[in-house]
């Protein structure tokens, strides 16, 4: 399968190398950024790949048979729906967009194109290939513990990146939650309400950071997200359903425990990459083992994609209000 890759920054560049090194049946063929620098050094780094500075000349290209799309936010729902019109299977990276009207928009292009046919477009919601959240869902779901009361998600890195607000917080990071919880319990978000501190925790850029979302299920269950990019502590993930007879938690994957000066530690991870490296390439693996068989890749679909960002453009309108619950749209 001849993979293009739109964006080659820190995710477009880390997506290129799995795929060059850990995923069978797979090669990178093209790569696209703006910048002609780093999409000829990324290109560079994969022996055939070609670079284009135009992300269209890379989706026609005879060359590329499906597309990774890793380009900044805000030109993701624009390069999804070129490459429905070129009839060409992608893998989008979250979010699908910042605006409802978009996403639907999306959404319409692809159902027009695949009616109830194997699906173009898939989301990039990579947690659901985690192991430890797999292994959460599954026991959830069995019904051994009673049904899913509440989800406490929590998401926290060490900085923020460059330009980020306190939308794209929700929409870039916090999406993921938005995405998990329904996901975990089964059941989708109905309203959202947005919470902090009374005053920035002095980030660049004033970013009301941490925050709290509070998420009501159709299930009637309760549940909160934690999102504090800038924690400075390190990169960490944690996740606790509970249910009615009993809790079901995911624990953070350390390797090796150092002992020494009468304490034990263990390392915590800077970034993504190595936290969530075995989902990443299971997600790639079944994208790509999926296509060569002809079937749909069991992946988050664009409609998935869709989903959380009506949940994560509730979130935003409930922040700007200043709090208070918020109702999702519902999908046309």
């Amino acid at each position: 399968m001849r993979i293009g890759i739109i964006g080659t920054g820190v995710m477009g560049a880390f997506h290129a190398g799995v795929l060059h090194r850990e995923v069978s049946g797979a090669t990178v063929t093209a790569v696209a950024d703006l910048d002609p620098e780093r999409a000829g050094a990324a290109a560079a780094a994969i022996p055939g790949a070609v670079a284009f500075t135009d992300p269209a000349a890379l989706i026609a290209n005879d060359a590329v048979d499906a597309v990774l799309i890793a380009s900044p936010d805000a030109l993701h729902a624009e390069q999804t729906l070129a490459c429905i019109a070129a009839g060409k299977p992608t893998l989008c990276e979250k979010p699908l967009s910042y605006s409802v009207d978009e996403a639907e928009r999306v959404l319409a292009a692809h159902r027009a194109a695949v009616g109830a046919g194997i699906p173009l477009v898939h989301q990039g919601f990579m947690r659901r290939f985690d192991p430890g959240y797999v292994e959460q869902r599954r026991i959830v779901a069995s019904g051994a513990h009673g049904r899913p009361l509440m989800v406490h998600s929590i998401g926290r890195g060490v900085a923020s990146g460059p330009g980020a607000t306190d939308e794209s917080v929700i929409f870039n990071s916090a999406i993921h939650d938005l995405d998990l919880v329904p996901w975990l319990v089964g059941a989708p978000v109905t309203e959202v309400a947005w919470h902090a501190p009374a005053a920035p925790s002095g980030t660049a850029g004033g970013l009301r950071d941490p925050f709290l979302l509070l998420l009501r299920t159709a299930d009637g269950g309760l549940s909160t997200v934690e999102t504090f990019l800038n924690s400075r502590a390190g990169y960490d993930m944690r996740c606790e359903v509970v249910c009615e007879t009993g809790t079901v938690a995911i624990t953070e994957p350390h390797r090796t425990v150092t002992v020494a000066g009468l304490a034990a530690s263990t390392g915590v991870p800077g970034d993504f990459r190595p936290r969530f490296a075995d989902a990443y390439r299971l997600e790639l693996q079944e994208w790509v083992t999926a296509l060569g068989a002809g079937r749909a890749p069991h992946l988050a679909t664009v409609a998935d994609g869709a989903q959380a960002t009506r949940v994560a453009a509730a979130a935003v309108a409930s922040m700007r209000a200043g709090g208070g619950f918020v109702p999702v749209a519902v999908a046309r």
